[in-house]
């Protein structure tokens, strides 16, 4: 290619794209080096070499799961997080948990790397997960453990985002955005090994399907089959994603999508370890972070999910844009397990319990919006009114009974089982259906951005064999930005959320929603003039969080609750995400939470800390890619964490105690081949992630190194 004769373009995709270098996932290198120069009187060429370009959007501006619209990030008055496509790919994402290892405000992999769900904790709270602005068919957990190599971008909302959304916790919601079909034609193949024996292939393949772009199609597929770090613990997954775009207007598309995710995990004894000999000291020994406490052969975890829908557009005039997504989901799963309970008295057998979890959620979701913009004299108008349906079914059942002691120092499996009671009821029969009104409008005057949102919920919750309840709520968000000429945009912010709470107290009074408020503010910063070659966006956030009508035993009536309990969450967060010359990535981020209980019917758990809410999280991340020499084409890169103590239990005893790990990568591309290799904690630091009680103690996630080579067209 060194011959190459290209003509100067506008934009380096496209140069890229006449040089057939486009590269793979990961850090991109781009050169324009000097060269040899022609002259005559009526024309001159510069030859100029191969430019690389694999990772154009590393740095996010425009996001539209917090409004709905497409607003710049810099515009939305609320705090954050964008990890697109590109970021994804340099650090080898495969899930929720892995994703937000350098964002602010959450905090991932409680439960250690549990290979089934993504346990997250954001803003003091469990997240709920969304798949392409519709809530995901979720059921014991707020999330289906989707693999993101069917991920376009993860949206991270924190605080209370119920104005749009509905029922959601305090915290704030996880989006996931699928790749979308698109016009020119791309594919991407790669096979990976790793760690513990684990094998991936992937294929992501898109283009026009007829006519130039009337209608494209993408086709996303991924296999993988591994062994964990706990013993006799292997896992397998199969992942498609297909999807359709009918351009039939220019101003009319529908996009068809659908995903299909089956996962086996079998030998599982989900950690559940004890205190003595993980987090405590044990004088028989210390149990090894492979020990399993279930039952190889007999533990096993099946799924199967799907989802399948649409997003259509139509775009009437310059004033009004219909917009509606809907989802069909499907989520079911079988769990069986015999995990750990506790040590005896000689500190070395294990009791044991057997638990079985066959669970199924069937979900229909859609929601519909029309956008309206236009002018009140010298105020610009974004405004947005909407309304979404939600019917959600879940049938669950329980088994519970005695599972065999175990050793856990010498263990001997394979001991008789004794008879499982199945089911044990009370069964799960529930019909939930939500009818949310919404409306929203920007208000944009000079550099004033004033946002106001608002929100109606009905919320009818059928559960057969049990009370039913009838629930509404009215949430709303209030926020004011103002964008400086130089990219600066301090904002404040309130906004509210609900969250329903089943149940009922002594007297038979069903529970009311416990309900979320809060405060921020906050200042961003976009530079509008940056130097050439650099792209930058960073933000910093100071709230103050608050939870009502939260559960707390009843003093009066033993085995009920009352709804007197409030807890408190207040933060400092501070993020950036830079670009430089097409070759440097940075990714930076602190987080300060300071939580504590306020309200308690029990005194003892006033002013306690919530469970797994570390006061302090540091990451920083930087990315380099050699541009010019002999040595083009090579780079690397390191990332360090850093999560102060926290602790475990309701009752603050168990501190885990604060870690630092250390990451890697190293790349080099060639051509349209890129090899990459990638470690997370790379110095094998042993932790515990997580002890809930003296029998509920999880090991973080050890040294993982992955190879992959990866070719695109």
């Amino acid at each position: 290619m060194s011959g190459t004769v290209l003509t100067v373009r506008s934009h380096l995709w496209a140069a890229a794209a006449a040089a057939g270098m486009l590269g793979s996932a990961g850090l991109c290198s781009a050169q324009s080096a000097p060269a040899d120069q022609n002259t005559s009187s009526s024309s001159q060429e510069v030859a100029l070499q191969p430019i690389l370009v694999s990772a154009p959007r590393y740095v996010p501006t425009t996001d539209t799961s917090a409004t709905k619209i497409e607003i710049p990030l810099i515009e939305t008055p609320q705090s954050i997080t964008v990890v697109n496509r590109d970021q994804l790919d340099v650090l080898n994402v495969q899930n929720l948990q892995q994703a937000i290892r350098y964002t602010s405000g959450v905090v991932g992999e409680n439960y250690g790397p549990d290979e089934r769900y993504d346990w997250l904790t954001m803003r003091g709270f469990q997240p709920v997960e969304y798949i392409d602005g519709l809530q995901a068919p979720v059921g014991s957990t707020q999330n289906v453990g989707l693999d993101l190599w069917g991920a376009q971008s993860v949206e991270v909302l924190k605080g209370p985002s119920g104005v749009l959304y509905g029922q959601s916790p305090p915290g704030g919601l996880v989006n996931v955005t699928m790749r979308r079909p698109e016009r020119d034609f791309s594919a991407e193949a790669q096979a990976q090994y790793g760690s513990f024996d684990d094998k991936q292939l992937a294929a992501d393949i898109t283009g026009s399907l007829l006519g130039d772009g009337l209608i494209e199609g993408r086709l996303t597929a991924l296999w993988r089959d591994r062994d964990t770090q706990t013993d006799f613990v292997s896992s397998k997954r199969l992942f498609v994603a297909p999807a359709l775009t009918l351009n039939m207007t220019p101003d009319t598309a529908l996009t068809l999508l659908g995903y299909y995710q089956k996962d086996s995990v079998l030998g599982d004894g989900g950690g559940f370890l004890p205190a003595q000999g993980t987090i405590l000291p044990n004088p028989n020994g210390h149990i090894p972070v492979g020990f399993d406490a279930g039952e190889p052969g007999y533990n096993r975890f099946d799924r199967h999910q799907w989802g399948i829908g649409y997003d259509f557009s139509q775009r009437f005039n310059r004033h009004f844009t219909f917009r509606k997504n809907l989802k069909l989901s499907r989520y079911n799963d079988w769990f069986q397990s015999i995990y750990g309970a506790g040590l005896q008295a000689d500190l070395t057998t294990l009791n044991r319990y057997n638990f079985v979890y066959p669970e199924d959620i069937r979900q229909f979701a859609v929601d519909s919006r029309m956008e309206i913009r236009g002018d009140t004299g010298p105020i610009q108008h974004v405004a947005l009114v909407g309304v979404d349906y939600r019917d959600l079914r879940n049938d669950t059942d329980f088994g519970f009974g005695s599972g065999p002691p175990l050793d856990v120092f010498h263990p001997v499996y394979g001991l008789p089982i004794p008879a499982l009671s199945f089911p044990l009821g009370p069964s799960i029969r529930e019909d939930q259906k939500q009818v949310g009104v919404y409306g929203q409008d920007e208000l944009k005057l000079d550099h004033w951005r004033l946002t106001l949102s608002a929100r109606e919920d009905h919320l009818n919750t059928v559960n057969f064999g049990a009370t039913s309840l009838r629930d509404s709520a009215f949430t709303h968000r209030e926020g004011l930005n103002y964008v400086f000429s130089s990219g600066f945009a301090p904002y404040v912010a309130y906004s509210t959320s609900f969250l329903p709470t089943s149940g009922s107290d002594y007297f038979g009074r069903p529970f009311l929603p416990s309900t979320g408020k809060m405060v921020e503010g906050g200042l961003k910063y976009e530079p509008h003039f940056a130097p050439r070659g650099v792209r930058l966006f960073a933000s910093a956030a100071v709230y103050d969080l608050k939870q009502q009508h939260v559960l707390t035993n009843d003093p009066d009536h033993a085995f009920f609750s009352v709804q007197t309990g409030e807890v408190e969450v207040r933060g400092v967060e501070l993020e950036a995400v830079a670009r430089i010359n097409e070759q440097l990535n940075l990714n930076g981020s602190y987080t300060y939470t300071d939580s504590n209980v306020t309200r308690n019917t029990d005194p003892t758990l006033i002013g306690k800390e919530l469970p797994i809410v570390s006061p302090h999280k540091f990451s920083l991340l930087g990315d380099y890619t050699i541009a010019r020499g002999f040595a083009r084409g090579f780079g690397g890169g390191l990332g360090v964490r850093y999560l102060s103590s926290a602790f475990g239990d309701p009752q603050n005893t168990l501190p885990t105690g604060s870690v630092t790990l250390l990451d890697g990568l190293l790349h080099y591309q060639f051509g349209n081949w890129k090899l990459v290799a990638n470690a997370t904690n790379v110095l094998d630091k042993i932790y515990i992630q997580r002890c809930s009680d003296l029998t509920q103690c999880f090991y973080g996630t050890r040294r993982t190194v992955t190879v992959t080579l990866d070719r695109r067209w």
